[in-house]
């Protein structure tokens, strides 16, 4: 697999989102920023979006929806090459929230920001269902003295509707499977992978033990910590993996495969192209995003702009 470098000097590049025109959407942590990278290979912002900009997803009605970790992270160089890593440092945190961006305008309107009179933690992750509702993940909080849960959760655009599906301990990527009946969770601090079964909207069957979600398709071994992720069209999961810096594929029979990508922190990817074998990869602690060609198409995401 050949990777070509398409940009570089970012703060810290995440939720890539492939356009129709062959441009990229994608959110800038550190700047705060929604910003698009053109064919033309040159960078421009969308938005400006305060707080800790990290999942985007284009929703029905062409605009792009961005999960807010509300300054969750600070930033610091890290190592003799003085790599950019995220830090349990929160002098801004405000809390998390989530927002519709106009891909026009650059209008920044604020969906949700709390659920059942609590303020939202850190929302991550997001993916659109069939129905035109979605699901995100809130991260939750961790640090040295203590940890706060987060969750799955599933909301409208119309901003009436959240639901809370389940409590994970640390849920990072969500994505949905082909037939739209298993959503999938990546559980970061714990390497693993949940699979759960949608009985309804917002709404998911346990697993088998009480304070499981779900069901384990897999946790990785050793030290490897898991973030955003995305699904095949053949029904494999692809997650971006911390410190064993790649791309970890996960098969439903549990086995999985590593893909090296030379960064520390490779936190997610998209699918694009007319074959959607085009691979996008936000390698975010060098600040960089990479191209190249997947050996199997991803899967086509229910809206397109």
């Amino acid at each position: 697999m050949e990777l070509e470098e398409m940009c570089s000097g970012l703060g810290f590049p995440e939720g890539p989102v492939a356009m129709n025109d062959g441009s990229l959407l994608f959110v800038d942590l550190k700047d705060q920023t929604l910003a698009r990278l053109g064919t033309d290979g040159q960078v421009s912002v969308v938005a400006e979006i305060p707080g800790g900009p990290n999942g985007v997803a284009i929703g029905p009605d062409g605009a792009a929806y961005v999960c807010n970790n509300g300054g969750v992270y600070s930033f610091v160089p890290y190592g003799p090459d003085q790599i950019i890593v995220p830090a349990p440092i929160r002098p801004n945190y405000v809390g998390g929230s989530v927002h519709r961006v106009d891909l026009t305008t650059g209008n920044v309107t604020q969906l949700f920001d709390s659920y059942e009179g609590k303020r939202l933690i850190a929302p991550d992750d997001i993916v659109f269902d069939s129905a035109g509702g979605f699901w995100f993940t809130d991260t939750g909080i961790e640090d040295e003295e203590s940890t706060r849960y987060g969750g799955l959760y599933y909301a409208t655009t119309d901003g009436k509707t959240l639901i809370k599906a389940a409590t994970i301990p640390m849920p990072n990527g969500v994505g949905l499977s082909p037939d739209g009946k298993t959503v999938y969770v990546s559980d970061t601090v714990y390497g693993r992978l949940w699979a759960m079964t949608i009985t309804g909207p917002g709404q998911v069957e346990p697993g088998p033990i009480h304070g499981m979600p779900g069901n384990v398709v897999q946790t990785l071994p050793g030290y490897q910590w898991l973030d955003s992720l995305k699904v095949e069209e053949d029904g494999r999961i692809c997650v971006g993996t911390l410190f064993n810096g790649g791309i970890t594929v996960f098969s439903l029979d549990g086995t999985t495969e590593h893909v090296a990508i030379p960064d520390l922190f490779t936190t997610n990817l998209c699918f694009g192209g007319d074959d959607m074998r085009d691979l996008w990869i936000t390698a975010s602690s060098t600040g960089k995003i990479y191209k190249t060609r997947w050996p199997r198409p991803g899967l086509k995401l229910e809206y397109t702009a």
